[in-house]
């Protein structure tokens, strides 16, 4: 454990929604430049969203559309359809 974050890959699940915010890890990946210049693009014209909202929605629309049943998983996916233009930017604590 790193600054008190899981390390990915633990197999411990949140059995409810937790009523504050939950931690945050950090993750490091490579992946195609045509993609991170998709993102940084979008994130330009889209000013409401940032790399960490972009990549949060993403990853639970994807885990949710794949059949995933964690609560915690479908809050992240509802959370990134439904987030208000005006709110503030999903930067990690």
């Amino acid at each position: 454990m790193v600054g008190g974050s899981k390390a990915f890959g633990q197999s411990e699940r949140m059995s409810q929604i937790p009523d504050y915010a939950p931690r945050s890890v950090s993750i490091e990946n490579q992946f195609p430049e045509d993609l991170f210049d998709a993102m940084r693009e979008f994130v330009r014209v889209h000013p409401q969203w940032d790399q960490y909202r972009l990549m949060q929605a993403a990853l639970a629309g994807f885990l949710f559309q794949q059949g995933c049943q964690d609560r915690a998983v479908a809050r992240h996916y509802l959370d990134g359809l439904f987030q208000k233009e005006g709110s503030p930017k999903g930067r990690p604590r």
